[in-house]
């Protein structure tokens, strides 16, 4: 799924088969769908905010879930 991410918002954005593939191993039609679109989505909130400059309001400053260690 990261990689699907990291496909759809380069530019230009280009899935490969190869990577399609790969994800209709894992997930369903409807799964991918709503992957794709939840991914499409942010995307154009990312790009939209910042032609009108919009920052983070920090509302989860100094909130994370740190890794586990190991």
């Amino acid at each position: 799924m990261l990689r699907l991410a990291d496909a759809m918002t380069a530019t230009p954005a280009a899935i490969s088969d190869a990577l399609y593939n790969q994800l209709d191993v894992h997930f369903s039609a409807r799964q991918l769908t709503e992957l794709a679109s939840a991914l499409a989505w942010e995307n154009y909130r990312a790009r939209f905010n910042r032609v009108f400059l919009v920052e983070s309001e920090e509302f989860s400053a100094g909130a994370y879930c740190p890794a586990p260690f190991r």
